[in-house]
């Protein structure tokens, strides 16, 4: 895009987001989650009956106090002995969730819980297993009432109920949360960001084991008690807690807590700082050994009325508290264990726990092909683009290209004729794997045969159908300040020429266009959906031609590199007779002036009048560096002209109806809704 446009950018700051607490979503205010996409209608997928012979991960039984022989029930071992279905939906999992006969239940897809928050009330003797790493519950979790119990959580994705409020105290939106449940095991899953605690094991629960879990990016982390009487018997080994503040776990008159090989992390120069570590509180008896400490504050903390028992553990760049005291009990009474040197636990955990490929797999359609990039050899490729190349043309069914943690300095192009590819980054999380470049539209071609164009400038160019990508970020880092002579600064991170796009939890970082959402041609339809995301540049960085939706996402405004603020959101270019640019349930905002940035203009490329442009904001947070006059006008074309409108906006940045600032009616809103944009496709994580 080059219309009649100011090209001044902000430079690019090497940490845009912190692990953890984002940085855009503290910027960006209060992130509005709202009401389910109805992408998965009860009858667009429903479950199916497994095969008669049970694979081993659908009868495995719990470790630890989850194992014990009490309460009349003798150990964990969940749904085993009932039917195996796979579910894909949020009906589909509450119907066999809340069932009261046994049912291991395979979570096969990415379900948006609606309402957000929502906790489905499990049943007694249930497995729910994600199918891989496919299974993600996102925006809600599960509860386990009273007398609930035999009880198995393992392999999912639990993320992202986070109401924009650090330390929540209104919304109280767990991933999984007990009250007077006993013998359950929550076992190798991926629980973040959410809008209060990842566990909550309260009220009496018992017979609990908590094992190989990533647990981070949240306030709380894992809380257990709140009740007088000391019952709660509790194993907690092998967990990766990662970029938390408190509650790492907290336990309070439990009566046996037994925490073993866990790494608990905070990483330097982020904006999460932990308040402390493992707090045996009011008359717990907690036995801890062989866990890792790195760089957390007050590390080990007992009240007076505790008892704390410590063995083997190693401590590296902690201050404060480290505490014992008392004689506890021995875990040996109750259950065998095995210890792993506390050396190894972090490379040990950073390699196995959260979600894993093996488990529930075998319910799968078809097995993806995987291919893997490391930068220092490890893996079979160590460029992106060296694993894309690598892509059978044409191949019939999806490929992985799992990429570990690392800086890619490259531009990738992945071509029409390789489709059905995933890019994974497989670190703890979207910022420890990154794919960068500094290339902008007038920057010339190292062949002399001109500059790159502001669509040849991006880091990524997806031109393949059903694309997708989670867990990275894309970057543009051109040097706007370095580079006044150019004439064209333009920087794409991102550009998607395609259809059915599926990006989810990644970011997606520049300044002045930033985000490319195109089509193969004027009349090819190319639907892109965006959820669980952060988008982030200053001049028209969302804009484009396709019909996309941006969901849930946090879309942060950035100075430009004068230090100026100003700018435009969006810059569609639809066709006519199309849908163009939808975002939803999402947040606006950042370190900008006050009334500095519209949120959008119409784009009519190459000053083409047949096009109509469209943007429509809903049920978002607008921050207050949104102008009360939300769109403007673009090279000679008047936005009222096209289609510019807001609906239930909230925020300092919202305002009421006028000429201005067209509202939907909610008649209008009906019909401009996510699943209108996207029709018969349904995003499903692959």
């Amino acid at each position: 895009m080059s219309e009649n446009r100011n090209n001044a950018r902000h430079r690019r700051g090497r940490s845009v987001l912190a692990v953890g607490v984002p940085v855009a979503l503290i910027a960006a205010g209060a992130l509005s989650y709202g009401s389910d996409l109805g992408l998965l209608g009860a009858g667009a997928q429903r479950a199916v009956a497994a095969t008669a012979t049970a694979p081993a991960w659908a009868t495995a039984v719990a470790d630890g106090f989850a194992s014990v022989d009490s309460q009349g029930q003798n150990g964990t071992y969940g749904g085993r002995d009932g039917q195996t279905v796979t579910v894909r939906t949020q009906a589909e999992l509450e119907k066999y969730a809340t069932a009261a006969e046994p049912y291991v239940i395979v979570v096969a897809a990415a379900i948006d819980m609606n309402p957000v928050g929502k906790e489905i009330k499990v049943r007694s003797d249930k497995t729910i297993v994600g199918s891989g790493t496919a299974g993600h519950i996102v925006g809600g979790g599960f509860f386990l009432g009273s007398g609930v119990h035999n009880v198995i959580i393992r392999n999912l994705t639990i993320r992202d109920a986070y109401q924009g409020v650090w330390n929540d105290k209104e919304h109280d939106f767990d991933a999984i949360q007990m009250d007077g449940a006993h013998h359950v095991w929550i076992d190798h899953n991926d629980l973040r960001h959410m809008a209060d605690g990842l566990i909550d094991v309260r009220k009496d629960s018992t017979n609990v084991t908590v094992s190989w879990n990533k647990m981070s990016d949240d306030n709380k982390a894992f809380g257990i008690g709140w009740t007088d009487n000391v019952v709660t018997d509790i194993t907690i080994h092998h967990n990766w807690i990662r970029e938390t503040e408190q509650r790492n776990p907290s336990t309070d008159n439990a009566a046996h807590a037994h925490l073993y090989n866990n790494f608990l992390e905070d990483v330097a120069g982020t904006d999460i700082k932990s308040s402390y570590g493992n707090y045996s509180r009011g008359k717990t008896a907690m036995v801890l050994e062989n866990s890792y400490f790195q760089g957390i504050n007050n590390p080990v903390i007992k009240d007076a009325t505790a008892t704390l028992v410590q063995r083997g553990n190693v401590f590296s760049g902690t201050s404060g508290r480290n505490e014992s005291g008392g004689a506890a009990f021995d875990p040996k009474v109750y259950y065998s264990y095995a210890l792993d040197a506390a050396s190894n636990v972090p490379s040990l955990l950073k390699s196995g726990a959260g979600p894993s490929t093996s488990i529930g797999a075998s319910m799968s359609t078809k097995a993806a092909t995987t291919l893997t990039v490391a930068k220092d050899g490890s893996g079979q490729y160590s460029t992106v683009q060296a694993a894309v190349n690598a892509v059978p043309v044409n191949n019939p069914s999806r490929v992985v290209i799992a990429v570990k943690p690392g800086t890619y300095r490259e531009t990738v192009k992945v071509p029409a004729n390789k489709p059905h590819v995933t890019i994974q980054g497989t670190g703890g999380s979207r910022k420890d794997t990154v794919i960068v470049y500094n290339n902008a539209a007038g920057t010339p071609k190292p062949d002399g045969s001109g500059t790159y164009g502001t669509g040849g400038s991006a880091t990524v160019a997806v031109e393949a159908d059903d694309f997708q990508a989670r867990n990275l970020t894309f970057s543009n880092d051109f040097d706007e300040k370095a580079n006044q002579n150019l004439s064209g600064h333009q920087a794409v991170a991102l550009r998607t020429a395609a259809d059915k796009v599926f990006l989810d939890g990644v970011i997606v970082d520049g300044d002045q266009d930033t985000l490319l959402l195109d089509t193969a041609a004027k009349d090819r339809l190319g639907r892109v959906y965006v959820v669980n995301s952060y988008v982030m540049g200053n001049v028209d960085f969302i804009f484009g031609r396709a019909t996309a939706v941006v969901d849930r996402s946090v879309i942060t405004l950035k100075k430009r590199w004068d230090g100026s603020s100003g700018g435009y959101v969006t810059a569609p270019s639809t066709a006519a007779n199309r849908k163009g640019i939808l975002i939803t349930d999402s947040a606006v905002g950042g370190d900008v002036s006050a009334s500095s940035f519209y949120l959008g203009r119409p784009w009519h490329a190459g000053g083409d009048a047949t096009l109509d442009p469209q943007t429509t904001v809903r049920n978002t947070s607008l921050g207050a560096a949104v102008k009360s006059t939300p769109w403007t006008d673009m090279s000679g074309f008047s936005w009222k002209d096209d289609r510019f409108a807001e609906y239930r906006n909230t925020g300092a940045g919202s305002g009421s109806a006028s000429t201005d600032r067209p509202q939907l009616t909610d008649a209008q809103a009906a019909a401009q809704e996510a699943a209108d944009w996207l029709g018969d496709w349904t995003p499903t994580a692959s």
